[in-house]
């Protein structure tokens, strides 16, 4: 039986059905969301905010806090409450780490753009493959 589901969440529209499959098909199951933060890296992009902040963490929870609000407001729309979390670091092995704590994950199939697709590569491939637990993705 799965209980306790870890759904991957981004700002795309991939990752909210995501989250609204988790909720539909495991009515009773606890759901925790993680929006992961990247770590800096050569193409930087939002993670320079977070090199160069005095509280790194505090800073990816805030670049994280519109994803866990979009999340939020879909388990309102479905009568349901979900946990949070934030991760920091390469959004696959954060997930992978993570998952050995739930019965599950959900996650879209895609997020970002084709840029970002093309260059960080496809999360929930390296999630499918890595996974220590069965991997549900949502297209």
């Amino acid at each position: 039986m799965v209980s306790r589901i870890l759904v991957a969440m981004d700002d795309s529209e991939m990752a909210a059905e995501a989250l609204r499959h988790a909720l539909d098909a495991h009515g009773d199951a606890e759901i925790t969301v993680l929006a992961v933060v990247g770590e800096p890296s050569q193409l930087m992009g939002r993670a320079t905010a977070i090199a160069t902040a005095d509280d790194p963490r505090r800073k990816a929870e805030e670049i994280a806090a519109p994803v866990l609000d979009r999340a939020r407001k879909i388990a309102d729309e479905h009568g349901r409450e979900i946990t949070t979390s934030v991760g920091y670091g390469a959004p696959a092995r954060e997930i992978v780490n993570r998952a050995e704590e739930f019965d599950a994950v959900v996650i879209g199939s895609h997020g970002g753009t084709l840029r970002d697709r093309l260059i960080v590569g496809d999360v929930a491939k390296t999630v499918v493959n890595r996974s220590p637990v069965p991997v549900t993705v949502v297209r």
